[in-house]
């Protein structure tokens, strides 16, 4: 490693159902950092939990496994050749406050939000709880336990609809990227999307579809002061803005900035801040919005907490066309991520009385 520079580790892959996407998300952030202020050393983590070390996005793209005896976490000392980590992770063991976790008992800085942030905003049903007792305004919802699903589906079905009106959403709690999620126009629509979303979690989101729907999206950057992008608007191939619209059909349009009147734009970068405060964030998110059309209502859907890096991911995107490119952009996140370390080691750990 160069002694003049900081060495940081990407770490990308893990145990999710986002796995895939972190590959994308890793292979974009490796191309665009800027190699002559950091030294980059690559980590990867395969879908077993095992950490790879040598050439690890190129044997992860490639579908490989780690040997069996690789690492299930890696060697502290190993972890002291790097100055700060990067976790361009997504999903359950990655942006849910577990790896941060270890962070912060392994005793390195970190890029983007602590333990509680990444928590709260991996539990969809959990942030809309906050988002409400911070006034944010949000489309009806209920949530359904897996179990509860199992033992009395057709209770499941009436409950949802007596409280919700179709179309409505359904959603693993503790997953993005549009993983597992299906917009429902009847009964057995609804029915098959709670099936599949309790595949990938024991608690399901189920969201009532807002009228004339606009997918907004707003970044935001900071951790004492945070400060909103320029919105976005996402024109899903499909019908809703799903997996498939997001990374495989290459068929659908980004806007930006959104062409939405002062106003809203206005109002979206208000309510993602305080979206972001409300969760006691730092260093970055991605705050996503519905506009009914027709009346020109303004919801939160959800905060992500570690969006997207791929080439064609918003955040990254949004930034740009606020004037930070995508090398600077990494470079503000990873100060960031030193920032609220160092801050955090300022504090006292001993109490002494008087």
């Amino acid at each position: 490693m160069t002694a003049s520079k900081t060495t940081v580790g990407v770490l990308f892959g893990g145990q999710s159902g986002e796995h895939e996407v972190s590959l994308m998300s890793a292979q974009s952030v490796l191309a665009a950092i800027d190699r002559t202020r950091y030294d980059v050393v690559s980590i990867g983590i395969d879908k077993t939990g095992r950490w790879l070390f040598e050439q690890p996005l190129k044997r992860l793209l490639a579908g490989e496994s780690a040997p069996p005896d690789a690492p299930r976490w890696p060697d502290p000392t190993w972890l002291a050749d790097l100055d700060i980590i990067f976790p361009v992770l997504h999903g359950p063991y990655g942006e849910d406050g577990v790896v941060q976790g270890f962070f912060e008992l392994a005793d390195i800085p970190y890029v983007g939000n602590g333990v509680l942030a990444s928590s709260l905003a991996m539990n969809k049903a959990v942030a809309r709880r906050v988002f409400a007792i911070h006034g944010l305004p949000q489309t009806p919802w209920m949530q359904i336990r897996q179990r509860q699903l199992q033992q009395a589906p057709e209770y499941v079905i009436a409950r949802l609809e007596e409280e919700l009106d179709y179309p409505m959403f359904t959603k693993p709690a503790n997953l993005g990227s549009s993983v597992g999620i299906r917009k429902a126009h009847d009964k057995k629509e609804l029915l098959a999307g709670l099936s599949e979303a309790a595949e990938y979690d024991i608690l399901v989101v189920v969201e009532q579809a807002v009228p004339h729907a606009r997918e907004i999206e707003v970044s935001v950057m900071g951790n004492e002061h945070p400060r909103a992008s320029a919105p976005g608007e996402i024109i899903p191939s499909n019908e809703f803005y799903d997996y498939e619209a997001k990374y495989l059909s290459g068929n659908s349009q980004e806007l930006i900035p959104a062409p939405i009147a002062p106003r809203l734009i206005a109002q979206a970068q208000t309510m993602a801040v305080q979206a972001f405060r409300a969760i006691q964030g730092s260093g970055l998110a991605r705050v996503d919005f519905l506009l009914n059309d027709a009346t020109g209502e303004l919801f939160i859907n959800e905060i992500n907490t570690m969006p997207g890096f791929t080439a064609i991911s918003m955040f990254p995107k949004l930034w740009e066309a606020s004037g930070i490119p995508y090398p600077e952009l990494l470079h503000r996140l990873i100060q960031l991520g030193f920032e609220r370390y160092h801050q955090r080691k300022a504090l006292k750990t001993t109490y002494q009385a008087g």
